[in-house]
């Protein structure tokens, strides 16, 4: 899957991309189900593996943001979030925030003021500290 450096070798790549595929696949299902929560978890699982190759990273987002602006109660989701996943979902609100899209950036600054408020500023730093990353951020703003 990935080298021992986190990086996603070439060959891999392919797999990657058809499993994140896959989980998209997985993902609508369970928004049609009216289960954003559960299409969450299945976004954010398995991040550590994209980590590298910018197809894989972009790839991941699009399933990630797709699950994150399905979300209307921001309260209920963290409650039924398992800790385990607060950091990751961080790293992704940065990455919603550097895309400059309105309506993302807005879903994802009230996630973040909700998970900042649960998870701690601990969370934020290390969300800056993180050298090696999952995600690559674009040059918008919000």
């Amino acid at each position: 899957m990935a080298s021992a450096e986190g990086f996603v070798e070439a060959d891999n790549a392919e797999a990657i991309i058809t499993r994140i595929e896959h989980k998209s696949r997985k993902i609508e299902t369970l928004l049609k189900q009216y289960k954003p929560v559960e299409a969450l978890k299945t976004a954010l699982e398995g991040t550590y593996a994209i980590i590298g190759d910018e197809r894989c990273k972009s790839a991941h987002w699009l399933v990630v943001h797709r699950a994150i602006m399905a979300i209307k109660d921001v309260d209920g989701m963290l409650s039924s979030l398992d800790p385990e996943y607060y950091d990751i979902l961080m790293k992704y609100l940065y990455r919603g925030l550097a895309t400059g899209d309105r309506p993302t950036c807005d879903q994802c600054l009230r996630i973040h003021e909700k998970l900042t408020e649960k998870a701690g500023l601990g969370c934020i730093l290390r969300f800056l500290t993180d050298t090696p990353g999952v995600i690559n951020y674009g040059g918008g703003r919000c």
